[in-house]
Formats: structure tokens, sequence, C-alpha cells
């Protein structure tokens, strides 16, 4: 693949890939690797509801943990987003998600916010501090999540392996087309993950009041 002036040929035309994760390739690839860890970490989360009494601590950790990966995966959609409405040549070339995707879209990541800020006020206040009603909605967006989610991640999971397999492996996207900034994909991912970490090591302590 030739490379000209920091760009590189998209479809007989050029993007340029100095300050994006290398285009709508590369803004894909990332978004995957982050929905992948993201479905990991949900899962994990998960499984504690079932059994709070003894995995409340855990639920707290991953509860806090997630708040850095979910921003990044807010933040690649989001900018996607703004790149094809904006009129960008390569994101415009890749065309919108499908219809019923792109309604779901802006469900997903508000349902996805409620139930990380309702859980992050749930352990900011504690339970001797009037949490009833904070605690109603954390179970409400809860279960509005989990409807929106199945769907959301039943049509995009199966793309997932290839994707994340692919950049693993350095192959090239679809038609030969280049999806450079690699490394820059995966450190944001790791300093998301670093990030929701040190969340979540401040405020962990917080689940010995709920522990109570």
């Amino acid at each position: 693949m030739t490379v000209i002036g920091g760009r590189t040929p998209v479809d007989g035309t050029f993007e340029r890939t100095g300050t994006t994760p290398g285009g709508p390739e590369g803004n894909e690839r990332l978004t995957a690797a982050t929905g992948a860890v993201l479905l990991v970490l949900f899962a994990v989360e998960g499984v504690p509801v079932l059994f709070l009494g003894q995995l409340l601590t855990l639920h707290f950790f991953v509860g806090l943990l997630l708040t850095g990966p979910v921003c990044l995966k807010i933040g690649s959609t989001g900018y996607r987003f703004y790149r094809y409405y904006t009129g960008s040549p390569a994101y415009r070339r890749k065309g919108p998600p499908a219809p019923l995707l792109r309604v779901l879209g802006p469900l997903v990541v508000a349902t996805s916010i409620a139930v990380l800020g309702t859980g992050v006020a749930l352990a900011l206040l504690g339970p001797g501090t009037g949490p009833v009603p904070v605690l109603l909605l954390h179970k409400a967006s809860f279960v509005c999540w989990a409807a929106v989610m199945t769907v959301h991640v039943l049509a995009y999971v199966w793309r997932l392996p290839s994707l994340v397999g692919a950049d693993l492996r350095r192959r090239p996207a679809r038609h030969g087309i280049a999806a450079p900034w690699r490394a820059g994909r995966w450190s944001l991912l790791a300093v998301a993950l670093g990030g929701g970490l040190v969340v979540a090591l401040a405020g962990v302590h917080l689940v010995s009041s709920w522990s109570r």
C-alpha cells in the first residue's frame, strides 16, 4: 500500500490518517476491540447480580472499571457519527449502520450511561442516605439496557472475531484498504482500561457501607 503525504488511497481518493485511528476501517476496528472488552466485562458484571450477597465487591469493582471502556466506545461510535454527518468522503462511502441499529444506537448509549451513572450514584450515596429512588432507577435502567443490548450484541457479535483478529494479525482491511495507526488504537484501549481501573481502585471501598 503506497502512502503519499500521510494519506492512504481509498477507492481512488485519499483519507488523512495522521489524526484519526486509521480512517473508517481503523475506527471500526477500535470500536470492535472495545466492544469485545465490554462484552467480557459486562458478562463478569452480570454474574454477581445473582449472588449479590457474596459477590457485591466484585459487582462494585467491575461496574466502576467499566467507566473507562464505555467512554471509549461512546467516543469511537460518536466520532464515526460525526464524520459521517459532516460529510467525510471515506465515512460516507462506508455508509451508516442498518436503520434499526441507527435507532438503537442512541438508546444503547443512553441506557449504558443510565446504568453506570445510577450505579456510581448508589456507591456514593450509600444505603443510609435515601438511595431507594436511585436504586429503582438503577434496576429500571438495567432492564432497558439489557433489552437494547441484546439486539445490539446479536447484530454485531459475529463480526468481532474477524475484526479484532485481523488487527491483532495486522491484516489489511476489506478490499485491501490499509487500517493504519494500529498501535494508537490499542494504546487508546489500554488507557481506557487503565482509567477505569483507577476509578475502580479509588471507589471500591464504598462497598463497605452496602456490605453492612
